[in-house]
């Protein structure tokens, strides 16, 4: 295991629980955004569990169970390319930088795992 994925992995792991978070407490600017591309807002705490889910297998993945991990990369990349298309599709392109860099995240620690 190297140390730029360990490092990317953490950065991938903190980044997933923080939004989470965010989600499953209904934050105002994740409501917002999810409203944006046409996400219903009772979808908002399951895509949280999502996220979460991805962000303990990722650890997980670090801690020695590294199939784990990669499963939850792969997890991470389809989800978030799918927050990625869903913003194309609806247009909105403010924002769309965050999909993208949790999509880049997701696939660094995919791809250096």
């Amino acid at each position: 295991m190297s140390t730029a994925h360990v490092v990317v992995t953490a950065l991938a792991i903190l980044a997933n629980a923080g939004i989470a978070v965010a989600d499953l407490v209904k934050a105002d600017f994740v409501l917002a955004n999810s409203a944006a591309v046409d996400v219903p807002p009772s979808w908002v705490p399951v895509l949280g569990l999502l996220k979460g889910a991805g962000a303990v297998g990722l650890l997980l993945g670090l801690l020695g169970v590294p199939v784990v991990g990669t499963a939850a990369a792969i997890g991470l990349v389809a989800f978030f390319a799918g927050a990625v298309i869903a913003h194309v599709r609806a247009g909105v392109w403010h924002n769309i930088a965050a999909p993208g860099a949790f999509l880049a995240l997701a696939v660094a620690s995919l791809l250096l795992g």
